[in-house]
C-alpha cells in the first residue's frame, strides 16, 4: 500500500499490477443506513459548471411567460442560429470541471441533494467527441477536461465533510471507447456486419489521433491505445461487427443484444476471466483511491446475468471491506420493467437497485402533467403489475427519474418542454419524492430546463425529438464550446460554434436558488427529511370525490392523492396536476390513524388562502359512504402545486429541528 499522496504525485497505473503495488491506503466515509432516505441528483460533469459563473449573467428568464421567452430571444440577438447551437451540443465538450461541480455543492445542498451522480469521469479518446463519459480510452486516470484524480478526490471529500453528500459514480464493464479498428478486409472499418459466431480478424489498436497502428514494436503513450495495459490484447473484445442490440432473448447470454458492438469495436469479452477482473480491479481502486459510495452501473442488459452477478458481487464485497457496509450499486436496465425485474431476481443482494427507465419514468411526465390519471403512475406498483410492481414496491430497490440523458425508454424530450406555467416540473418532482423510491432529479429540472421547447427550435433542429443531445444544455453557458482533438484537451475554445447554453442561448448560466421549481423543490425535499413516512412508509393512493360525485379515482387533470403510512404515522400528499386551473376535492383517509385531523405541513402554494397553508388542521369528516375523508374547497390548490398534511402521530414523531419554515 502507499500514501494517498505518493499515490497522486506519480502517474496514473499502467497496469493491474502496478496499480496493486500502488494501492492507496486512506480512511472511509461510511455508507447510509437507508439509500431510501437519500435524494440524488445526475449530471454530466461537461454539462454542469465550470465555477466560473458570473453573476451578471445569471439568466432569470423562462419560457413559460411571453415576457421570459422575449428576454431570451433578445439575449440571443438577430443572427442567432439553432442548427449552430445544435451542432455544438451533439459535437464537442463545452468545459464543464470537476472544480466546477464542487463549486456547485452549496447550491445542490441548499436543494436539498444528498447524493450525487456524476457520469463517467474517466479519460475519454482524446479525438473523439464523448463529452458523455462513455467511451473510455483508459480506466485508471480522469479525463483532462474535466480535471485529474486530485480534483475527483477534492470534489468528493468536500461533498463527504462540509456537506454530508455521498457521491456514486457512473461506470462502464461492458465495453471501452472506440480504441481498435477492424480491418479493412471486414469492409468496413468501424462497422462490419454482425457475426453470430466467432470474431474478426485482424484488428488494429488506434493511436491518439485515430489512425491504426500497424507496428506492434511501436510502444504507445497515454493517449494511444487503450489503458490499463491488461486491455492492449485483441481477445479482450468480442470483435462480432454491429448487430442489434435489442435482438436475442433477455435469459441467453450469447443473444445478439450482449455479443453486438455499440457502433464500432469496443465490445469486452467478458467470458474471459481476466478481462472481468481487470474491470472489477479497475474500480476497486477508484473505490479506494477517491473514498467512492456507489456505482451506476451503464448497460447492465448487455452482460450475461452470470457476468452481472459476478461483477456486482466482486464490488460489493471489497466495498464491505473498506466499511461501506452499504455500497449502492444501481443498474442502468434497458427494455422496459420486466428486464429491470429479471436482473434484480437474478443478481439478488449484490444489485441495489434498477434505475426506473421503463414505463414508470413515462407515467411521472404524463402524470404530473395532467395527461394521464394518477393511476397511470400508482398501478405501477401492484404485485400485479406484469412488469417491475414487486420490486419497485420495496421503495428501496428502484431510483426513480422524470428525465435523464438518454432516455432509453420514451420520446427524448425534457420534462419541462411545454410546460404550462413556471412551476410544472415541481409536480413531478413531487411524484419522485413523495412516492415509494429513491428519487433522482436531473441536471437542469430545478431550474425549468427545456430542450427543444420552441416552435422556431423545433423548425430547425435536426431529428426533431431522437436527438440526446436536446436533454444535454450546460447550466453553465459557456461562450463557445471547446476545439476538437488535442486543442479541446488543452482548453482551446471553437470559437466558430456558440456554446450549448440553456434555452437556447450561450454566455449565460442558470444557477437561480428563486426559480420557482428551485424553492418548491427545496420545500418538499425538507418535508421529506423530516417525516419518515414519505421516505419509508407504505404507500396507498387515496379515492378522491369531486362536487356531486362519489369517490373513486379521478380522470387526468384532475387531484391526484396518496398516503404513506409508518406504524401509526399517516402522512398524506395531494398534487394538482393541472397546469393552468386551481383544483379541489374530498380526499379519502384512514378512518382509524387520522379521524381526529389533519395538520398541513406543507403548500407549495404560494398563493394559499390561511385555512390552507401550513399549519392549519383540517378536520376529518364522515362521508354517508362511512368513508373518512378531509375536503379540500374547489379551486383551493393551485395549478401544478402540492399540499402535505400528516396526522398527530406522524407531527410527533418529526424532528423539531427539521420541520421547514413557513
Amino acid at each position: 500500500m502507499s500514501s494517498l499522496s505518493t499515490t497522486l504525485s506519480s502517474a496514473p497505473p499502467a497496469s493491474i499490477d502496478e496499480a496493486l503495488e500502488k494501492w492507496p491506503e486512506r480512511q472511509y466515509w461510511r455508507s447510509p443506513r437507508d439509500w431510501r432516505d437519500n435524494v440524488f441528483y445526475f449530471l454530466l460533469p461537461d454539462r454542469f459548471s465550470n465555477g466560473e459563473e458570473r453573476a451578471d449573467r445569471l439568466l432569470d428568464a423562462d419560457l413559460s411567460s411571453p415576457e421570459g421567452i422575449s428576454r431570451i430571444r433578445q439575449i440571443r440577438g438577430a443572427h442567432w442560429r439553432w442548427d449552430r447551437w445544435q451542432s455544438s451540443g451533439a459535437e464537442r465538450f463545452q468545459g464543464g470541471s470537476l472544480k466546477g461541480v464542487r463549486s456547485k455543492l452549496g447550491y445542490l445542498s441548499k436543494l436539498g441533494i444528498t447524493t450525487l451522480w456524476i457520469g463517467p469521469v474517466f479519460r475519454q479518446r482524446v479525438e473523439g467527441n464523448t463529452y458523455h463519459g462513455y467511451g473510455i480510452q483508459d480506466f485508471f486516470d480522469v479525463d483532462p477536461r474535466f480535471g485529474g484524480r486530485q480534483d475527483l478526490l477534492d470534489l468528493v471529500d468536500t461533498a463527504h465533510s462540509r456537506y454530508g453528500m455521498y457521491v456514486v459514480l457512473d461506470v462502464i464493464f461492458n465495453h471501452s471507447g472506440s480504441n481498435w479498428l477492424y480491418d479493412q478486409s471486414a469492409g468496413d472499418p468501424y462497422t462490419p456486419p454482425y457475426r453470430s459466431r466467432g470474431g474478426y480478424e485482424p484488428i488494429w489498436p488506434r493511436n491518439g489521433y485515430g489512425s491504426a497502428i500497424y507496428d506492434f514494436s511501436q510502444i504507445p503513450g497515454r493517449d494511444d491505445f487503450v489503458w490499463p495495459r491488461d486491455l492492449q490484447e485483441y481477445q479482450n473484445y468480442v470483435r462480432a461487427g454491429k448487430g442489434d442490440l435489442g435482438r436475442g432473448d433477455l435469459n441467453d447470454a450469447h443473444a445478439e443484444h450482449k455479443r453486438t458492438d455499440f457502433g464500432d469495436l469496443r465490445k469486452f469479452n467478458l467470458f474471459s476471466e481476466d478481462t472481468l477482473r481487470t474491470l472489477v480491479l479497475a474500480y476497486h481502486y477508484w473505490i479506494a483511491l477517491a473514498d467512492i459510495d456507489g456505482f451506476r452501473i451503464d448497460t447492465f442488459k448487455h452482460v450475461s446475468q452470470d457476468q452481472a452477478r459476478n461483477f456486482c458481487n466482486a464490488i460489493k464485497e471489497y466495498a464491505e471491506v473498506l466499511g461501506k457496509e452499504n455500497f449502492l450499486l444501481v443498474a442502468e436496465v434497458a427494455g422496459g420493467d420486466n428486464a429491470q425485474d429479471r436482473y434484480l431476481d437474478v443478481t439478488g443482494r449484490n444489485l441495489s437497485a434498477c434505475l426506473d427507465i421503463g414505463g414508470q419514468r413515462e407515467a411521472i411526465c404524463l402524470v404530473s402533467k395532467g395527461l394521464a390519471p394518477g393511476t397511470r403512475f400508482f398501478n405501477g406498483f401492484s404485485y400485479y403489475d406484469e412488469g417491475m410492481g414487486s420490486h419497485r414496491n420495496y421503495g428501496s430497490k428502484h431510483l426513480s427519474i422524470s428525465n435523464d440523458h438518454d432516455h432509453v425508454f420514451g420520446p427524448k424530450i425534457r420534462l419541462s418542454a411545454d410546460a404550462s406555467n413556471d412551476h410544472q416540473a415541481a409536480a413531478a418532482a413531487g411524484l419522485q419524492l413523495f412516492s415509494l423510491g429513491i428519487p433522482c432529479l436531473y441536471y437542469g429540472m430545478e431550474q425549468g430546463l427545456a430542450g427543444g421547447a420552441e416552435p422556431e427550435q423545433r423548425k430547425y433542429l435536426s431529428h426533431w425529438g431522437g436527438s440526446d443531445c436536446l436533454l444535454r444544455e450546460t447550466m453553465f453557458g459557456p461562450e463557445s464550446p471547446l476545439a476538437a482533438g488535442y486543442e479541446g484537451g488543452l482548453g482551446a475554445k471553437d470559437t466558430e460554434k456558440p456554446g450549448f447554453g440553456p434555452h437556447g442561448t450561450a454566455g449565460w448560466h442558470v444557477f437561480n436558488e428563486q426559480h420557482p421549481v428551485f424553492r418548491r423543490i427545496a420545500q418538499m425535499t425538507k418535508v421529506r427529511k423530516a417525516f419518515a413516512p414519505l421516505r419509508k412508509g407504505r404507500q396507498y393512493p387515496r379515492q378522491i370525490a369531486l362536487p356531486g360525485l362519489g369517490f373513486g379515482y379521478a380522470a387526468s387533470g384532475e387531484i391526484i392523492a396518496w398516503s404513506r403510512i409508518y406504524n401509526d404515522q399517516e402522512v398524506l400528499v395531494i398534487l394538482n396536476p393541472h397546469g393552468t386551473e386551481a383544483k379541489g376535492a374530498g380526499i379519502i383517509v384512514d378512518h382509524r390513524l387520522s379521524k381526529d385531523g389533519m395538520k398541513i405541513i406543507m403548500n407549495t402554494d404560494p398563493s394559499a388562502v390561511p385555512e390552507m397553508q401550513k399549519g392549519a388542521v383540517i378536520d376529518v369528516r364522515r362521508a354517508d359512504c362511512g368513508a373518512c375523508y378531509i375536503s379540500i374547497a374547489e379551486q383551493m390548490l393551485g395549478p401544478s402545486e402540492i399540499m402535505v398534511l400528516g396526522n398527530p402521530s406522524a407531527i410527533r414523531h418529526a424532528p423539531e429541528s427539521e420541520l421547514p419554515r413557513s
